[in-house]
């Protein structure tokens, strides 16, 4: 393993909607901290949010100071004082969440929901929107969120099992086994073509996949989801009452962010089933939701992986459940990070998962 220098390479937010590379200090790991050496780390949309700063409400940190970056994988190179979780050389993939762990949501275990979200006064952190993350040479995580990688999974298909993370979430808290359930998944990004293969491991019984991008639902027959359908004709919501007798479908995945698509969901749905809003919405959204009151329909959100569930995502890609590495669409060098971001942004090459290349093996 190598010396660990005192200054990285880090890309750091810079104008509104301009990212660069700069040379930072190495972080130092806290007493309950491990110092990650970063391999891999991609990009999400959340990542455009906060290059544009429309992240944060007061305008963001000064230009050249942040570092962003919630999803990525590395080496534990160093760890604090009462770490005994990992070793020097373990290979880790993290939460981006870490809740303050003494407000009674985090108590109750909904750390992403912390209620003193941003105080990291008062230990709260969420890595690359209230703390520096990932996209740099190196990262402090709280070792309550670094989980190990199994041999066999890559870096690569390791940062995309965050993402599996919040897709896990959703299925948690419908509070139900999947096994022999109708579920919609609506979006066929990244998290709805994850939806897919996470509803197939654990049993759903049909699995539809509505979007507008033909090779993105065509990438999703090839995961398991039919019906797949194009939402632009205005007759998949019908089709897929067809396909459950008119009933509508038991689970709903709205995964788009897409204004449109609430409404879609709730013709989707049967009577006195369940929606989970897992995409992030750009502007208000207006939907009948005289549908959800007159059909005694539940309406659930999400936000990032919570509840523990990247463990459990990981769990999966390592009985070979999952195929993650496949979304990897692009990979860039640090340096070229600006570069990575606007084939991100505007779906170059149909982007699905834009990859930042930090290291390589040996480290």
């Amino acid at each position: 393993m190598a010396a660990i220098p005192d200054v990285m390479r880090a890309a750091v937010l810079a104008e509104p909607g301009r990212m660069r590379v700069a040379e930072l200090p190495v972080p130092e790991p806290g007493p309950e901290d491990v110092l990650v050496r970063v391999h891999r780390a991609s990009l999400c949309g959340t990542d455009l949010k906060i290059r544009s700063r429309a992240f944060f409400p007061d305008g963001g940190p000064p230009a050249g100071t942040f570092v962003p970056g919630h999803e990525y994988a590395g080496r534990v190179v160093a760890v604090g004082s009462t770490v005994d979780e990992f070793r020097v050389g373990d290979r880790v993939v993290t939460e981006a969440h870490r809740g303050c762990m003494r407000c009674v949501n985090c108590l109750s275990g909904a750390y992403t929901e912390c209620l003193n979200s941003g105080r990291h006064d008062k230990g709260h952190r969420t890595q690359g929107m209230t703390v520096n993350g990932g996209f740099a040479d190196y990262v402090v995580n709280h070792v309550s969120t670094a989980h190990r990688l199994p041999d066999g999974i890559s870096f690569d298909a390791g940062v995309v099992l965050t993402t599996v993370g919040t897709v896990m979430h959703a299925f948690d808290v419908l509070g139900d086994l999947l096994v022999g359930a109708r579920v919609a998944i609506l979006g066929p990004g990244p998290i709805g073509l994850l939806a897919v293969q996470v509803a197939k491991a654990l049993g759903a019984d049909l699995i539809a996949l509505l979007g507008t991008r033909e090779s993105r639902l065509e990438l999703g027959r090839v995961y398991g989801a039919d019906p797949v359908l194009n939402v632009r004709d205005g007759t998949a919501v019908g089709q897929v009452r067809d396909s459950t007798g008119g009933q509508g479908v038991d689970v709903v995945l709205e995964c788009s962010g897409a204004p449109a698509a609430v409404d879609d969901a709730l013709g989707l749905v049967k009577r006195g089933g369940k929606i989970v809003l897992v995409g992030f919405f750009d502007r208000p959204v207006t939907a009948d939701l005289n549908r959800a009151v007159m059909n005694g329909l539940t309406l659930h959100t999400v936000r990032g992986e919570g509840a523990g569930s990247l463990a459990r995502a990981i769990a999966l890609a390592g009985q070979g459940r999952l195929d993650t590495e496949a979304l990897v669409t692009h990979h860039f060098p640090l340096e070229e990070v600006a570069e990575a971001f606007d084939t991100y942004a505007e779906r170059r090459g149909d982007a699905i998962k834009v990859m930042l290349d930090i290291a390589d093996e040996p480290v």
